[in-house]
C-alpha cells in the first residue's frame, strides 16, 4: 500500500491561512488524502468568511490532496465513533475524518488537541 495521510478541515485550514502547523502539513500533501464532508467544511469556513464560492473552492483545490468520497463504510464507522467521541465534542465531520483514517489504517493530520485523548488504532498528528 502507498504511504498516505488523511488530512481533517482543520489541517487544511492551517495550510490555507498559513497557520502554525502549516509546513508539517503541506511536507506530506503529495501523498495526502481528504474526505468530501472535510473538505465541504473548508468549503463552509471560507465561504461563511466572505471568500467568494469559486474562488473558495478554488483555493481548496490549489491545496491538491485526493478527495475521497464519503461512503456506507465510512457512514457506517463515523457513527459508531460517537460514543467515543461525544465526550470530547468531536462534530459529524470529525468522526468522517477519521473513519477514512480508520479504514484506509493511515495516520491522521488535525489541530484539534481533543484528538490526543482518543485511542482508535491509527495514529494521530495534533500539528500545533
Amino acid at each position: 500500500m502507498d504511504k498516505i495521510v488523511v488530512l481533517d478541515a482543520s489541517a487544511l485550514m492551517a495550510v490555507l491561512r498559513r497557520e502554525a502547523g502549516a509546513e508539517m502539513v503541506s511536507a506530506c500533501l503529495p501523498w495526502a488524502i481528504v474526505s468530501t464532508v472535510n473538505l465541504a467544511e473548508v468549503e463552509t469556513k471560507l465561504v461563511s468568511a466572505g471568500i467568494e464560492e469559486k474562488l473558495a473552492w478554488w483555493h481548496i483545490a490549489s491545496i491538491r490532496c485526493e478527495p475521497v468520497p464519503f461512503d456506507e463504510e465510512q457512514a457506517r464507522i463515523a457513527g459508531g465513533l460517537v460514543a467515543i467521541t461525544r465526550p470530547y465534542g468531536l462534530s459529524l465531520g470529525d468522526r468522517a475524518c477519521l473513519a477514512l483514517a480508520i479504514e484506509r489504517k493511515a495516520p491522521v493530520y488535525t489541530t484539534d488537541k481533543a484528538w490526543r485523548n482518543l485511542s482508535l488504532g491509527i495514529d494521530i498528528e495534533v500539528i500545533r
